[in-house]
């Protein structure tokens, strides 16, 4: 797995040196915003444990949170220093579930949710001034992470609340304490997960069991207008997971060019859509693709990075396609095959109140 930091200059991951005694796992940085992609790895004294987790910042340097007992995680940041790394321990948490959020819009602050039984925290392990600092606690278990906005501060989560029932995403403002504002209310018992935002265009990816059974929808924050759900994202025999949305669409979330992992019998490949056409674009990965993981240049080119023999740190660039016209608004007169614009599950509600209305936590 690779993770690419909130401005992709940089990426890191686990990788191993597959040596005869037994695979050795350490950290290893990709540059990416140079000519041309290269990678350093990041190795100390002892190999790591493979369910470490690694997430770069934007200065450079790599966060790795590594598991030293059943209820122990530490937090060191790891550097480049001539021949060797340097390693600058932050702290360690005492829980027995933690896991990463996703890299912070500031490209320094690194979060972490720690999932209670009747709470989750929410944890800044790294960016604070004295170690992991307390942020917020939020009733019920939460799970996911997405950045609404560019300052992080806004964050989403999919919740359950303490004692069962359906899943729904609610927006935590980490500005405000933790204020928790509903997000995602698609009908009164289905799971509705969010599972990617772009804080330019405001689109939404989101998948929920509202029409029968899981599809993927798309919303615009903010928006009253419905959750639509493709005709062309309903897979029968694959899994569809978007990873990646083009940046910089300004008050055009149709617009956005959104990548998708396909995960089927036959492998991993890529998958190309916007929110306006009408189709699903799949491509063939690059052999040794670290699937899932990629992104848009705001001129609409995506960057999937893979690593092969011959080509330890590379990255396979693939441009979105042009999708075909849209049909021209019926007016009565034409054709009652005419395609209608979008799929043809009835839409449902995106949210109650998205962003408004705020409620004191819970």
């Amino acid at each position: 797995m690779l993770t690419i930091a909130a401005d992709h200059a940089y990426a890191a991951r686990l990788t191993t040196s597959g040596e005869t005694a037994g695979p050795a796992w350490y950290p290893e940085r990709w540059t990416l915003d140079g000519p041309e992609p290269y990678a350093v790895p990041l190795p100390l004294d002892q190999p790591e444990e493979a369910d470490s987790d690694v997430l770069p910042l934007s200065d450079g340097r790599v966060l790795i949170r590594r598991r030293v007992a059943a209820d122990r995680h530490t937090f060191s940041l790891l550097y480049p220093t001539g021949p060797g790394t340097g390693e600058l321990f932050l702290g360690s948490l005492d829980c027995p579930e933690l896991a990463l959020l996703p890299p912070s819009p500031d490209g320094m602050s690194v979060f972490a949710l720690l999932p209670g039984a009747r709470s989750t925290g929410i944890w800044l392990v790294a960016g604070g001034a004295f170690g992991p600092e307390h942020v917020a606690d939020v009733p019920g278990r939460c799970s996911g992470g997405a950045w609404l906005d560019r300052e992080g501060r806004l964050l989403a989560l999919d919740r359950r609340m303490p004692g069962g029932g359906p899943v729904k995403t609610v927006v935590v403002d980490l500005g405000r304490g933790g204020e928790v504002t509903p997000l995602l209310q698609i009908a009164p018992e289905s799971d509705d997960r969010l599972l990617l935002a772009d804080a330019d265009s405001g689109l939404l990816l989101v998948r929920s069991d509202a029409p029968g059974r899981d599809r993927l929808g798309w919303g615009v924050l903010g928006s009253c207008l419905p959750v639509r759900f493709p005709e062309c994202l309903r897979a029968q025999d694959e899994t569809l997971t978007p990873f990646a949305v083009q940046p910089g669409q300004m008050l055009m979330p149709e617009s956005c060019a959104v990548a998708l992992r396909i995960d089927g019998a036959a492998g991993s490949w890529v998958g190309l859509w916007r929110p306006a056409g009408r189709r699903l674009h799949q491509f063939a990965a690059p052999g040794g693709w670290l699937a899932g993981s990629g992104f848009w240049t705001r001129e609409g080119v995506l960057h999937l990075p893979y690593s092969q023999e011959g080509a330890a740190c590379a990255v396979a660039l693939l441009e979105a396609p042009v999708d075909e016209p849209r049909p021209a608004v019926t007016k009565g007169t034409d054709a009652s095959t005419a395609t209608p614009a979008f799929g043809v599950c009835k839409p449902v509600p995106l949210g109650q109140a998205p962003l408004t209305g705020r409620t004191a936590p819970g």
